[in-house]
């Protein structure tokens, strides 16, 4: 492959203004949008050598065909123009979420001639306030139940409200109290409005003042001796008592804010949204995000924030927006969220107090949720068989791939080889299992594929001898469905010729190439595309970063040993001094090419010592 792009644009061509800029494919369509305070800045991270680029990037770029981008006036309209277009051609590339469901909301029809309460996940009725998100349904009916004890508002239908005000009969909620509404015929519409008044002023902020106003009218009630009324205060203050505590007080009462806990890995994020209004915790939402791009905490913050305030109503932006981090274009994110509130909006990072415990809870939430979203999948019955069927229909096996081995190989510039070995029996890892391999001679990745499986595939016919602590037999000889390895076509092929020698062609086999996730077959000219949201390709990607993963891991501990060893072996070095060099040089291959009088700088390390670290790194 070359290391540059054919579409690259000549040097000076890009300007160095703000803007927008949009990778296309070389069928116009458009893969990916992002915008910059200087376009020639952002636009030569993507241009430069392939071989630098993050996995991800350099599958994004080279599947591109070309680059074009659009000059702004202001970041702020860099901004703008970048939601716009991320919202209209929803870019392959570019993140993509995935709300955790639809929640329910308590929503109040101010528009309605007597305005209602009611419990809805539509969040566009007209003229309606809205109140949560709640996390399930059953705590808004609860919250409602409660409030109309103290704010007996409507709750009927506009069936209902329609014909007792056209007869002259009470709604049936109304006759058995469980309606307040004008079709009731206790009281006026313009009386109704006021408590509807009341009921929003409540529940925006917990306003303190109805408590205060209905402990007073209690102590009256009962100085006059008036003790129906009296108990008729003592049970809404208990209502007004029980939702308060629902939502305990966690900010300054006075304290409108969003809060943002976020939790990412390489593929995918989680969200918490905390709502807070009145100093209480109105509402969650929780978000999850699949990240197509290698992109940073900030950039990840900066995307958020644009797809939850970009079609927002400005009643539901805060004064206060706290982050994990802030995005490099924050004075822009914030021009922007004061021109959709209309007021001041501040956006910040909570350093102590209790706007940081607060935030620390949502991170812990959204850890929380990344780990459900790994295993959510995998741990469903369905969506693993679903992905098991689908493998075995695109690979074209006769039955489903029961027990999948995956190989991948490791190494540190062609020192260092190591191999690993990943099971999954039933879509689940069997960790007990997992082998790794090393490679002491080979001349390519290749070359350490074919010797790897040679080595594995002679177990299957040697059955392995019981455990003597156990007496269970082990499971190293037991044959796979399906050999999945960490590559194209050339790895494949090793793969193949491996299978052929050892005589095992009922062992089908594939590959997965990182560039497209592309999964190639033996002697094929063309991969199989298995679709995006397909488990299928889900459950490779599993095995193959499990398999990614086990081998780092299994040559870090044994570069680590390597190393110790051979500084181990100089006289007069003992392991503080080795930490000590290790610490100062970073390598022994940076130690190597050291001085003896760079060596004798640190201390605790002579000239003589240093003479002698020297000279038998220098021979090996």
């Amino acid at each position: 492959m070359a290391d540059q792009l054919p579409y690259k644009p000549k040097q000076g061509e890009i300007p160095t203004e703000p803007g927008v800029y949009k990778f296309r494919d070389r069928a116009g369509r458009i893969l990916y949008v992002g915008k910059a305070k200087n376009l020639r800045a952002r636009l030569s991270n993507y241009f430069a050598p392939l071989r630098t680029l993050h996995e991800r990037t350099r599958r994004m770029v080279t599947t591109a065909a070309s680059v074009e981008w659009t000059v702004v006036g202001s970041d702020v309209e860099a901004l703008q123009l970048e939601y716009m277009w991320i919202q209209e051609f929803k870019p392959q590339f570019n993140v993509r979420y995935k709300d955790d469901k639809s929640y329910p909301f308590l929503a109040v029809t101010l528009a309605d001639e007597a305005p209602r309460v009611i419990v809805t996940r539509n969040h566009r009725i007209k003229g309606a306030k809205y109140f949560g998100p709640y996390p399930k349904v059953w705590a808004v009916h609860d919250t409602i139940d409660l409030m109309i004890k103290v704010f007996p508002i409507r709750t009927c239908s506009d069936a209902s409200y329609k014909r007792a005000m056209a007869t002259g009969r009470p709604c049936f909620p109304g006759q058995i109290g469980r309606c307040g509404g004008p079709c009731s015929m206790k009281v006026t519409v313009e009386e109704h409005r006021a408590m509807v008044e009341d009921f929003v002023a409540f529940l925006s902020g917990g306003d303190e003042r109805f408590r205060t106003d209905l402990t007073k009218r209690m102590r009256a009630a009962a100085a006059a001796m008036d003790y129906e009324a009296a108990a008729e205060y003592r049970d809404k203050l208990a209502a007004i008592d029980a939702v308060l505590s629902k939502s305990a007080l966690v900010l300054a009462p006075d304290m409108d804010a969003d809060l943002f806990g976020i939790a990412e890995d390489e593929l995918a994020a989680t969200v918490q949204h905390f709502v807070v209004r009145g100093g209480r915790v109105r509402g969650v939402r929780a978000m999850t995000i699949e990240k197509e791009l290698d992109i940073s905490g900030a950039e990840l913050v900066d995307q958020v924030l644009q797809r939850v305030y970009g079609n927002a109503d400005p009643v539901d932006i805060p004064r206060q927006i706290l982050v994990p981090q802030l995005p490099e274009d924050a004075p822009e994110l914030q021009a922007w969220l004061r021109e959709k509130r209309g007021r001041k909006v501040t956006l910040g990072v909570a350093r102590r107090g209790g706007k940081a415990d607060l935030l620390a809870t949502a991170t812990r939430n959204a850890q929380q949720a990344l780990v459900l979203h790994r295993t959510r999948r995998t741990s469903d019955y369905v969506a693993r068989t679903q992905a098991l069927t689908d493998l075995q229909e695109a690979l074209g096996m006769t039955e489903a791939p029961l027990r999948i081995e995956c190989y991948d190989i490791s190494h540190l510039s062609g020192t260092n080889v190591v191999a690993s070995m990943v099971v999954f029996e039933d879509g689940l890892p069997r960790k007990d299992q997992y082998r790794s391999f090393s490679v002491p001679q080979t001349t390519d990745d290749t070359d350490s594929m074919y010797q790897v499986l040679m080595r594995r595939l002679a177990h299957l016919d040697v059955p392995d001898e019981p455990e003597e602590e156990t007496g269970k037999k082990k499971r190293f000889a037991y044959p796979p469905q399906l050999l999945l390895v960490d590559g194209g076509q050339p790895q494949v092929a090793a793969a193949a010729r491996a299978l052929a020698d050892a005589a095992h062609p009922e062992i089908a086999l594939c590959g997965i190439a990182k560039r497209l996730e592309e999964v190639w077959l033996p002697d094929q000219d063309f991969p199989v595309i298995l679709p995006r949201t397909s488990e299928a390709l889900y459950l490779l990607q599993r095995l193959r970063d499990e398999a990614h993963r086990f081998a780092i891991t299994h040559q870090r501990k044994r570069r680590k040993r390597d190393i110790s060893t051979v500084l181990a072996e100089i006289p007069g070095l003992g392991p503080a001094r080795i930490k000590s060099l290790l610490r100062h040089f970073g390598s022994v291959s940076a130690l190597r090419e050291a001085t003896p009088e760079q060596i004798a700088e640190l201390p605790g390390i002579g000239p003589s010592l240093a003479a002698t670290v020297h000279t038998h790194l220098a021979r090996r």
